[in-house]
């Protein structure tokens, strides 16, 4: 069982009054922005959950990973389009991972009070986060970045190289963004090509820490997202009838619902251990980025099973969070690439 904080237990009802009559995610989703930038500055203003994972010497509330994950849970849950993610969960924390007390001053303020959108690009071509071809030389930045979440919006664009984090404005020369076609119609992915496009190094260390920090925040939000199907799986169960009696009743169902709650209190734990793991980060990240995942894809399939034929519906939700699970399934890699960099971690290697 997790214990949380009173506070924490006031930011998790707080995020979710907020979005319950607010989240019109079709309505959105199929926008040009892709988002509602209303939502966007009241998200800032009314709640400031930019700022949520911020140090407050840089306008934010000095929360971390745990408070992060609380905020992701939720809007995993509801699926919303935002640029929230990609800002806050994978810019934010690897500028304040990265402990460039100039990068920090210059950007994190903007992150914390919304004026700011960001991103982290890590995937290439090959789709492996560990599969970096991008290079920095003298000031600038050449190499193509695949998947990037909001990439074709964003300000500002944290990018993985091979010799350390860079940022480079998204409006700068040598930037070339493109939208592309996903199979989540609810998170919008770019392909970004740099061109000997200006670059400033961010900290003089490997990017290993913002990217475990991506994906237990990604990890968060796939409990958000589990936890929805579970709910939406039960409650259909209770009023669909059958033979005369709710599906709920039959043994079968009841099975494939038990089986759904034991995977999303599991994920849930190793999303939030992760979130607070401190040292033991990389093994953590790794065990939550392959197990939600899974679990996620799970919840969902079996979100469908229970409803049937009108679950793969466009009209349904049910769709909806079987294609992000397998969007974010592949983001930061697969459940077996965490697995191999997990045996990688804790010396063990397999068979063969």
């Amino acid at each position: 069982m997790i214990a949380f904080t009173e506070e924490q237990e006031e930011l998790r009802a707080l995020v979710r009054r907020f979005l319950t009559d607010r989240a019109a995610v079709r309505t959105w989703m199929e926008s040009e922005e892709g988002h509602d930038p209303v939502l966007w500055r009241r998200m800032a203003d009314e709640l400031g959950l930019h700022g949520v994972a911020v140090p407050e010497e840089y306008g934010g509330s000095g929360g971390g990973p745990v408070e992060l994950g609380i905020v992701l849970e939720e809007l995993g849950r509801v699926l919303l389009p935002s640029p929230f993610f990609a800002t806050v969960a994978l810019a934010g924390q690897a500028l304040t991972a990265a402990g460039d007390d100039a990068a920090k001053s210059r950007w994190l303020p903007g992150i914390a009070d919304g004026s700011l959108t960001a991103t982290l690009a890590v995937a290439e071509e090959s789709g492996r986060p560990d599969d970096i071809a991008t290079t920095a030389t003298n000031g600038t930045l050449s190499g193509t970045k695949m998947f990037v979440v909001d990439g074709h919006t964003a300000d500002l664009l944290l990018v993985v190289a091979r010799t350390g984090l860079f940022a480079v404005e998204g409006s700068a020369p040598g930037v070339s963004r493109t939208r592309l076609e996903t199979l989540d119609p609810t998170r919008r992915l770019a392909r970004i090509d740099f061109a000997d496009a200006p670059a400033v190094r961010i900290g003089d260390s490997p990017p290993h820490k913002a990217l475990d920090l991506a994906v237990v925040a990604l990890a968060a939000e796939q409990v958000g997202g589990a936890q929805a199907c579970l709910d939406m799986a039960v409650g259909y169960a209770k009023v669909r009838v059958q033979f005369g009696r709710p599906i709920g009743t039959f043994q079968a169902i009841k099975h494939k619902c038990a089986d759904v709650l034991l995977a999303v209190e599991a994920a849930r734990s190793a999303a939030y251990h992760a979130a607070s793991a401190g040292d033991e980060l990389p093994v953590a990240a790794r065990v939550a980025g392959a197990y939600c995942s899974a679990a996620y894809t799970h919840a969902a399939k079996e979100n469908i099973q229970i409803h049937g034929g009108i679950g793969y519906t466009w009209e349904h939700d049910a769709h909806l969070h079987l294609r992000r699970a397998k969007s974010s399934e592949q983001l930061f890699g697969a459940p077996a690439a965490h697995r191999a960099r997990l045996a990688d971690l804790v010396g063990i290697r397999a068979a063969g």
